[in-house]
């Protein structure tokens, strides 16, 4: 496996292990890291998570863009073209559809809290991968540069990066990485707002993790609704986005046991114990079999809501 996953307490890890060719994403890498953040968003137990790159010379240096031995010239060009024009169903511009239907599977958008380590090289589809997925970005001083590594080839590149650089950053920050394709170091990236820190590289990990654990300390169902309200209604006007978050903190505090718990612990003056269950619904499914689970798991894929 070229990605590993692992899990930490209710950290996942998300780890892309091909240092030798750069931890660069082909369409093999592209399932498997798509399968780890799914078995990310699916894991209950799961409630935040750390991406990284293996070794300390890349994070991800983009798409291995080379082709195929039993693959003619011809015939990549006609697939390149099919990708575009006719894509697979359940593909969006050439990809598997991601986890929420917007975005790729391995620049997946879920509503876990997705911390990066950065330990070396982001360039092309890897600064997309930050951009795409990660919510917190940490750096390692002498070691991370970020590129976006297109320009200079002719191309403008087919996935979201560019769009996304410029939701994500000033208008002039985001052109001139584009236009001029400078290479950026981890302290000019927290300048710019790109990423949050930059650390020493052997602070690299740790750091991330303590984030990681700190996130994962609280409520998970609320944090995931911020996410998912922030990344699917935050350019609603304030006057309508105001009255859908009205809507999603109404429904935390009667659904969720930890909107109570939230409340019940201030009041008695102790620490909050959260758990992420359904209020009236607690130990329901933590308390059920194994093979209960799983039958539960089948009836949320099988019932039409």
């Amino acid at each position: 496996m070229a990605i590993r996953f692992e899990i930490d307490g209710h950290v996942a890890i998300i780890t892309l292990a091909n240092a030798p060719r750069a931890n660069a994403i082909d369409k093999r890498h592209a399932l498997e890291l798509g399968e780890a953040w799914r078995n990310a968003w699916e894991d209950r137990n799961v409630r935040s998570i750390v991406v990284t790159g293996e070794g300390d010379r890349h994070f991800c240096g983009g798409h291995d863009l080379s082709v195929r031995d039993d693959v003619s010239e011809a015939e990549h060009d006609f697939l390149a073209l099919e990708r575009i024009f006719r894509p697979p169903g359940g593909y969006t511009n050439g990809f598997q559809t991601g986890i929420d239907g917007g975005m790729a599977d391995h620049f997946a958008r879920i509503y876990k809290p997705v911390v990066a380590a950065v330990n070396g090289w982001a360039v092309g589809a890897g600064l997309y991968l930050l951009l795409a997925s990660s919510d917190i970005r940490i750096a390692a001083e002498g070691n991370a540069n970020f590129r976006f590594g297109l320009i200079s080839r002719g191309w403008v590149g087919a996935g979201p990066g560019a769009t996304m650089l410029l939701k994500q950053l000033r208008y002039v920050d985001a052109m001139k990485m584009l236009l001029a394709d400078d290479t950026i170091d981890a302290l000019e990236a927290v300048r710019i707002g790109l990423v949050n820190e930059a650390v020493p590289a052997d602070r690299l990990m740790p750091r991330a993790f303590e984030i990681a654990h700190q996130i994962a300390e609280k409520p998970p169902l609320a944090t995931m609704k911020m996410k998912e309200f922030i990344h699917r209604f935050s350019d609603l006007p304030v006057e309508q986005a105001w009255n859908v978050q009205a809507m999603i903190n109404f429904m935390l505090l009667h659904a969720s046991h930890d909107a109570q718990e939230g409340r019940t612990s201030f009041l008695e003056r102790r620490d909050p114990v959260y758990t992420g269950e359904y209020a009236g619904l607690e130990g329901f499914f933590e308390n059920a079999t194994d093979e209960e689970k799983a039958r539960l798991e089948e009836l949320k894929r099988q019932i039409d809501w």
